[in-house]
């Protein structure tokens, strides 16, 4: 009589037994790390637009108003203070990661200029988060949480 070879029922749970503490202990780690990509494409974004806006100050002068906003980074401003030495800063304006624009004060109230996205909490819909936390701006775009 030839023996059959195979894996009892034994071994076979033991390994998804096993499979299943690994995928507990992996899983969480690996689901956080989306909202942390979606942080640092924000941070990036700001870094670039406060980039294009300072170009856009060694070229006018002076920051675009509140009102003229970033557009006035890919298409010239239409109301004053009209730019004198106008270039295209910018192909596009970029979208935080949560889909909302980003926000420009001018003056800021954390610098000269605030650029910033309501972070994870922008999807409240409102354009002021009230959760600080989750705001990131220029004056924090450079702290690593």
């Amino acid at each position: 009589m030839k023996q059959q070879r195979g894996f009892t029922l034994i071994e076979i749970m033991v390994v998804v037994v096993i499979l299943g503490i690994l995928a507990a202990i992996v899983v969480p780690k690996i689901m956080s790390r989306p909202d942390e990509a979606r942080i640092v494409k924000a941070r990036q974004d700001i870094m670039a637009i406060q980039s294009a806006l300072d170009l856009y100050r060694l070229d006018n002068g002076r920051y675009p108003t509140t009102d003229q906003g970033l557009a006035a980074l890919v298409e010239v401003p239409t109301s004053e203070p009209l730019p004198t030495n106008w270039k295209s800063y910018l192909k596009s304006l970029p979208i935080d990661p949560w889909n909302h624009p980003y926000q420009y004060l001018n003056p800021g109230e954390h610098g000269e200029i605030d650029i910033f996205t309501n972070g994870p909490g922008s999807d409240t819909g409102n354009r002021y988060n009230t959760n600080t936390n989750t705001i990131i701006g220029n004056w924090n775009a450079d702290r690593v949480n």
